[in-house]
């Protein structure tokens, strides 16, 4: 599509009054976002210049309808990044919603006093701007959902590495205390930590204690198992600790057989145990 009657009016009525809308946009930016600290007046000033360059480098495009053009990519990407700027220093995304919003209301107000501008063209312009700045919204808020994102994952991590506190309590021995329920994604997460350490520290012994796990079915058994059987493939020895009488009992009514693997009651037995397999003893000074 060529460029339009559309944008040439547009381009005209921006000309004409880029000082009061300029004035406009920048006094509200500043009762926006300056009143509460995210943006600097100067920060607020340049913004209001740079989009509406942005705007009229759009306008003034071979086609400004086309959204994949340099001169609209252009400007998604500004608003892309003021969103993720203001997201960063603590902002709201409804806060930057609406200051577009009053953008486009000023855009509207300045068009209504131009002169000489047909019924027609006033609803192709009003239909132009609108969805104009209905993509720059999207772009705001995908920006927003792409930091959200970020900081979910990040939060995972995190989650993750608190979830499998894995310890060295002695040269070659390591603890693993598990708490709460094993699911598949967990156990793989646990695993992988797990076996990561034991290749790292040259564990020879791992002390698995299950006196945080609640309860016991025959999902958790079989991660219990794998666990068991990863960190006996690894060249270390299994001990298991902290089995509840009820937790005996729910493993007895699932067959489940950990004849071959070491158990001890508490974890102070399960260290005792590891030690005695290094001939290491422990006395009290």
């Amino acid at each position: 599509m060529a460029k339009t009657k559309t944008s040439t009016i547009l381009i005209e009525v921006l000309k004409l009054q880029i000082g009061s809308i300029s004035d406009r946009i920048e006094h509200e930016g500043k009762t926006v976002l300056g009143g509460s600290d995210l943006l600097s007046h100067d920060e607020i000033t340049d913004f209001c210049m740079e989009f509406l360059q942005l705007l009229i480098e759009l306008l003034e495009s071979k086609d400004p309808h086309d959204d994949s053009s340099p001169q609209f990519h252009a400007l998604e990407i500004f608003f892309n990044n003021l969103s993720k700027q203001l997201l960063i220093r603590g902002g709201r995304v409804e806060d930057l919603v609406r200051y577009i919003q009053f953008m486009q209301h000023v855009l509207i107000e300045a068009l209504g006093t131009a002169k000489n501008v047909s019924t027609q063209d006033t609803r192709a312009i009003l239909v132009y701007l609108s969805g104009l700045f209905n993509e720059m919204i999207l772009a705001v808020f995908r920006a927003y959902l792409d930091e959200k994102e970020k900081t979910i994952y990040a939060q995972e991590a995190e989650l993750r590495e608190t979830a499998t506190p894995i310890t060295e309590i002695w040269d070659g021995v390591l603890t693993l205390p598990i708490i709460g329920t094993l699911d598949s994604s967990r156990t793989m997460v646990i695993m992988e930590a797990l076996l990561n350490r034991i290749a790292a520290e040259h564990a020879e012994t791992v002390v698995m204690d299950l006196t945080g796990v609640k309860s016991i079915d025959s999902q958790v058994s079989h991660h219990l198992i794998q666990m068991v059987r990863a960190i006996q493939l690894m060249g270390s020895d299994a001990i298991v600790t902290g089995i509840r009488p009820e937790i005996a009992r729910a493993l007895t009514s699932l067959n489940i057989d950990l004849g071959n693997v070491t158990t001890r009651a508490t974890l102070s037995d399960g260290l005792k145990e590891a030690f005695r397999r290094m001939n290491i003893q422990v006395v009290k000074a």
